[in-house]
């Protein structure tokens, strides 16, 4: 193939590889179809890439059928160099074949076979998977989900997942569709019993994919929905967790738990589930920067209770790893950490408390975090809490310097 010359007019102005499916834009210009689509519908740019002329995202993209029939021509004459011919292109979808794969969806003999072939059309080109979109698929797929076909659970999720429904149009389907929580909540707690062997595949592909759903759901979720989540949400959500099946589907829940937090008695229900004792050993196992992030904020949420500080502070590494972490992550989780402690110092700041502070190191961290390009709400909380509890820390030879500087 390297020996080969490829006709320049075969190649692709985007990808520089050989068209398998061309299409022309209004521009004039020929493009191969996914690297085109992508541009326009991923990259959302709105010109040509070559002429820079004004190219609309519901601009027509036409086949060019002769360039197509010219490249397989010219792959079939060099196969004895090693040129791969390219198999003709299926047609894009039309509304009569959308229509049909909605009809199909409804019977039931038809259902994984058609979640199948929805699967491979929104594979091919980005056109089939707004087209599907556009025509109510995601609808579709979200009112089997809500039946408790429980066969074909997985396969609606995965399809769903692979459609990529933008906010805008996933938000109207499930702003306020408690049902599809609940289903989604089922699925996750028929996943999480024990598992024989040969299904721990499946539970691990059910379970990601689930947790991604509900990262989307979350993202355009309103508050009528939120303060209506029920506790075996929470109690599902944490026995994913708890199985560490992937940094991904870790984030995807701490992002869904940090939505849920400020609203109606979630706090509550998140701490009754046993969030934070297992929020801090993911910390202690799982470290990574967002991941330190998320989990920082929920904790930040739930130590603005009593049950969640009295939790925190009964685990022996709760001070310690907060504190472990100020000044070794990101700004982000600093500004957290201080509003954990700031929780438990203005609380719950027993002796006992605040010499764990002292032992841990988490007052010498917060004097270092004061002499910090922190910001200003991080500066001045932290100085709160150091001139707060002065008293106690001033004796200390580790901190009296920082103290005595900041309050002569």
């Amino acid at each position: 193939m390297d020996s080969v010359e490829v006709p320049h007019y075969f190649i692709c102005p985007i990808s520089l590889q050989i068209m398998k499916d061309p299409v022309i834009t209004i521009s004039g210009i020929t493009y191969e179809r996914e690297s085109i689509e992508r541009w326009l519908f991923t990259d959302h740019n709105t010109t040509c890439p070559l002429t820079n002329q004004p190219l609309p995202h519901d601009s027509h993209l036409t086949p060019n059928h002769t360039l197509r029939r010219l490249i397989q021509a010219w792959c079939t004459l060099n196969t004895v160099n090693g040129v791969e011919r390219y198999p003709t292109p299926r047609a894009p979808l039309d509304r009569p074949g959308v229509l049909k794969l909605l009809h199909d969806l409804t019977i039931p003999h038809l259902q994984l076979k058609t979640l199948n072939l929805i699967t491979i059309l929104a594979s091919e080109n980005e056109s089939n998977r707004r087209f599907m979109v556009q025509a109510g698929v995601p609808s579709s797929l979200i009112l089997l989900i809500v039946s408790k076909t429980h066969r074909v659970d997985l396969e609606c999720l995965k399809v769903l997942h692979s459609l990529r429904v933008s906010p805008e149009d996933l938000k109207p389907l499930v702003a306020e569709n408690h049902d599809f929580i609940e289903a989604l909540t089922l699925v996750l707690l028929s996943n999480n019993g024990d598992d024989d062997d040969d299904d721990d595949d499946d539970h691990v592909i059910i379970r990601t994919t689930t947790s991604l759903v509900l990262k989307s759901i979350f993202d355009v979720a309103v508050e009528k929905l939120l303060v209506r989540l029920k506790p075996e949400f929470f109690e599902a959500v944490l026995s994913v967790l708890r199985c560490r099946i992937s940094q991904q589907v870790i984030k995807a829940l701490l992002h869904v738990l940090v939505q849920a937090c400020p609203w109606g008695c979630n706090r509550t229900k998140i701490i009754e589930a046993g969030a934070v004792p297992e929020l801090i050993e993911l910390e202690l196992t799982m470290p990574e920067k967002r991941t330190t992030e998320l989990v920082f904020g929920v904790l930040d949420h739930l130590c603005s209770c009593a049950d969640g500080r009295a939790q925190f502070l009964r685990h022996a590494a709760g001070i310690a790893i907060v504190s472990k972490r100020i000044l070794r992550v990101s700004p982000v989780t600093d500004d957290r950490a201080v509003r954990i402690l700031s929780s438990v110092c203005k609380y719950s700041a027993t002796n006992e408390v605040l010499q764990e502070m002292l032992r841990v190191g988490a007052a010498s961290k917060l004097c270092f975090l004061l002499q910090a390009n922190c910001s200003s709400f991080v500066r001045e909380r932290t100085r709160w809490i150091l001139k707060m509890h002065s008293g106690v820390w001033k004796n200390s030879p580790c901190i009296s310097v920082y103290l005595l500087s900041c309050y002569p």
